[in-house]
């Protein structure tokens, strides 16, 4: 297969933001969609609060295992370094731990419903595989979770540590970024067909083909605060982008098509 050209890519990543932008307008606008987008929002902030709480509570505890207060001189300011470091690497896991909860909990539900409601509203009916109940697309999609995006997010983290060790930092931190985001936008995209029991390793090459429009699909998930919104709708836009695809061009890709005809591959 010929590889892409530099301006395909750079239209690919112009593409997956247009598509991220469009969905949040579209959420906005629709009272369901804005309601179940707001509400994976306040359980992944009550999760997160739950879990800072319980950081605050017990971090002097951590901290005393680890190394016990010492009676003066300068080993007193390194101890409080230390301390403030376990305090920011306990915050940061605890941050990502209630993600990967709420997410694996709580939020895959919520995500198939909104990528659901989004296909309902746009095409009349809800692609499935053929045969499989609403339960078994349900706990395949709570299955998924594990390598769609606890595996991501562990790796995104290991390579934050390795420029932390490193002198290269600045370059991992944006290599760390990029892969980030990355994962997050297939999250969203990755919902349709793992909704139609497409194989986990069809649906990760099309991850692969696809960088550049994940990439720019996940760049307004580097906002701060304004990130969070745009995680809450990120479904829709993904949803958005699977069927128009299917609209432009039937074969495209390695999924099932609202019929629940398998389409083959490009």
């Amino acid at each position: 297969m010929a590889k892409k050209k530099p301006e395909s890519r750079d239209m690919e990543l112009l593409s997956g933001l247009y598509y991220n932008l469009k969905g949040l307008a579209l959420a906005l606008r629709v009272r369901r969609l804005l309601f179940l987008g707001m509400l994976r929002f306040l359980i992944l902030l009550a999760v997160t609060l739950a879990a800072a709480g319980l950081v605050a509570a017990y971090h002097q505890e951590v901290l005393e295992i680890l190394w016990a207060r010492p009676e003066g001189g300068w080993l007193v300011w390194i101890w409080h370094l230390v301390s403030w470091f376990l305090a920011l690497l306990l915050l940061l896991l605890s941050t990502v731990l209630s993600y990967l909860f709420s997410q694996v909990v709580f939020s895959v539900w919520l995500m198939d419903q909104m990528s659901r409601w989004t296909e309902r509203m746009l095409t009349g009916e809800v692609g499935r595989a053929p045969g499989a109940s609403w339960t078994r697309e349900l706990l395949y999609l709570v299955g998924q979770e594990i390598p769609r995006a606890v595996v991501p997010v562990l790796v995104a983290l290991g390579v934050l540590l390795l420029g932390w060790l490193t002198p290269l930092g600045p370059l991992v931190a944006v290599l760390s970024s990029a892969v980030t985001v990355v994962f997050l936008a297939w999250d969203n995209t990755d919902l349709v067909p793992a909704r139609r029991l497409v194989p986990f390793r069809e649906r990760f090459r099309f991850l692969v083909k696809n960088l550049a429009f994940h990439l720019g699909f996940g760049l307004p998930f580097l906002i701060p605060v304004a990130n969070i919104l745009f995680l809450s709708y990120a479904p829709v836009g993904a949803t958005l982008f699977h069927v128009e695809r299917e609209k432009r061009s039937p074969k495209a890709g390695a999924m099932e098509r609202p019929t629940g005809k398998p389409v083959p591959a490009a």
